[in-house]
């Protein structure tokens, strides 16, 4: 198990296209032979979606299964109806960050906007409680664009799982022995063996969660950056992980699986007995994120860094 895994399928196709080589792989200009610009950064906002005055007349109105979200999902729905979430110009979601981000993927095909209302614990995806005024709030608000991460596991038994994450991905340890994990990006290995109870990558809107957690940095959304974290690293002790370019292609590979066995998670899917996981932002998928005007993502994932 200690020699290098052949390459994901999902990672040749990109190497085949020339685009999995980070900063080397973008295409030149010809004219400048300067390095053209990255894609729009995850979470760039797109000002308000609805011209002034617009009139939201297709809501899906839904909500997690507690108390409050369903006390509040009754009075919204009377009040403004509610319609199926894939008929909706936009969904209103009632409940906390976990939630919202089940939401999230239940739109992410169709792009449907979402907008967050805190009937939960935390709430940093969600805005503010208030009931009147829902359409005119609605079409007023901004949004921020997130793009998620596609995991590509391969399983001891040859199973290959593929899965998205709008947080993270991350690998973690089944049993009381800690992992050997081998850390490649584009192609190159960066980390021989990485001793430890697991690592994530985290997109820059997951990185106020589990990353920050595991002593990741907070990424702002216009950075174009994925946190690489260690979990628990026991060897190389003092790595504390790394800031990779959007665009690359993070290959782990499980050294001494069948000893030390590993599991990899992508938000809500769980794959166990992993032997190689690939992970890489998807482009071709987006889903955007509702905000009342003074309560933007970009503003939230600031303040969350200077919290103590």
């Amino acid at each position: 198990m200690d020699e290098l895994l052949p390459r994901p399928e999902c990672v040749r196709e990109r190497d085949s296209q020339g685009t999995s080589d980070g900063a080397d792989a973008r295409e030149q200009d010809p004219a400048t032979s300067d390095t053209l610009a990255l894609p729009p950064a995850e979470g760039s906002p797109v000002s308000t979606i609805w011209p002034p005055g617009y009139k939201l007349t297709r809501i899906a109105v839904v909500g997690a299964d507690n108390e409050m979200a369903q006390d509040n999902l009754a009075r919204f729905r009377a009040r403004y109806g509610h319609v199926p979430v894939e008929d909706a110009e936009v969904v209103v979601c009632l409940g906390g960050d976990g939630f919202m981000l089940e939401t999230l993927h239940t739109v992410l095909h169709a792009g449907t906007p979402v907008y967050g209302i805190n009937c939960g614990t935390v709430g940093f995806l969600m805005n503010p409680l208030v009931e009147d005024d829902l359409p005119e709030r609605l079409v007023r608000s901004q949004g921020a664009v997130l793009h998620p991460l596609r995991m590509h596991a391969v399983t001891q038994s040859g199973v290959v799982e593929e899965a998205l994450a709008l947080n993270d991905v991350f690998l973690f340890r089944q049993s009381r022995q800690a992992a050997k994990i081998r850390i490649l990006v584009d192609g190159r290995v960066r980390l021989t063996e990485l001793v430890c109870d697991g690592v994530l990558l985290s997109t820059p809107a997951g990185s106020t969660a589990y990353n920050l957690s595991a002593h990741g940095p907070i990424v702002p959304l216009s950075a174009n950056l994925l946190p690489l974290t260690p979990i628990s690293a026991f060897r190389p002790r003092r790595w504390r992980g790394a800031l990779l370019p959007s665009t690359a292609d993070v290959e782990l590979h499980i050294l001494e699986g069948d000893k030390r066995p590993v599991a990899a998670v992508a938000d809500f899917t769980e794959v166990r007995d992993v032997v190689s996981v690939a992970v890489s932002e998807d482009r071709s998928l987006g889903t955007t994120v509702l905000f009342d005007p003074d309560q933007s993502l970009s503003e939230r994932i600031i303040v969350e860094q200077f919290t103590v």
